[in-house]
């Protein structure tokens, strides 16, 4: 089983990819592959693993070298095992949401959706859900904080999909900060910390966000509070396009007496 880890992982073929070609959970693949032997898959399952790896019997699978050649056939038994169930899955270009959008954006808008999909189809898996909402949350904060594209290029580059020396923000705080953020990743992978100074930090951490969440809630109760009064000032249920424009105006009016 160690070697069969060892090809998936040369092969590039995730926990996630394997579910979906064996038609089960993310969870269940785990399971599997903790077996201390492959013939105690289920026999169905262990026939389209033999076939994705072009073999007959787990015999064969010490013997597996992988290179380029290899890897392209792999890659293309796994496509024509879902070339007939992708048609129907798959979002397609003419779904509303890449309506406007450039082909480069509109496959990289798939490609997102796609991977936050797979990880979302266990219904069990609760990581995923709270990756999925956290990820969100980001995308929703990276609108001026500058540093959060900094931290999403760090994380890039720790995973090799960025090269260490690409900077497409403003490269001298993006050095200082990636320089930063790898001092705190290695503290932390070696344990070269104090316990009590972590304590103590998180504390502070804990006290600056609950500040500033009192004072977006306090914000966001004003400004709700000066919209219902435009719109009661101007005599209006609902904003539409048509008294955008004087509702907009009045806002500002009353948000500066």
């Amino acid at each position: 089983m160690e070697r069969l880890n060892e090809i998936l992982k040369e092969l590039g073929i995730s926990k996630v990819k394997l579910a979906k070609c064996l038609g089960v959970s993310r969870q269940m693949i785990y399971n599997y592959l903790e077996l201390d032997d492959i013939n105690k898959w289920p026999k169905d399952k262990k026939v389209i693993l033999f076939n994705l790896l072009g073999i007959k019997s787990a015999d064969e699978i010490d013997n597996i070298k992988v290179n380029t050649d290899y890897i392209m056939a792999v890659e293309t038994r796994i496509n024509n095992l879902f070339e007939n169930t992708q048609k129907n899955t798959e979002i397609t270009d003419s779904n509303i949401i890449f309506s406007g959008l450039s082909e480069k954006n509109r496959n990289l808008l798939k490609s997102i959706i796609n991977e936050l999909k797979d990880g979302l189809s266990d219904e069990n898996d609760t990581d995923a859900y709270n990756d999925a909402v956290y990820i969100y949350n980001y995308l929703k904060a990276l609108d001026g904080h500058q540093e959060f594209k900094y931290m999403l290029a760090f994380i890039s580059k720790v995973a090799c999909k960025t090269k260490p020396d690409e900077f497409v923000y403003d490269k001298e705080k993006q050095y200082i900060l990636e320089a930063i953020l790898y001092l705190s990743m290695t503290l932390y992978k070696n344990k070269s910390y104090s316990e009590s100074k972590i304590i103590a930090a998180h504390k502070r951490f804990e006290d600056e966000i609950e500040e500033k969440t009192e004072v977006y809630n306090s914000r966001t109760w004003e400004l709700n509070r000066t919209k219902l009064k435009a719109m009661q000032e101007l005599g209006i249920t609902e904003v539409t396009t048509a008294n955008l424009s004087e509702f907009l105006a009045k806002v500002d009016e009353l948000s500066r007496q």
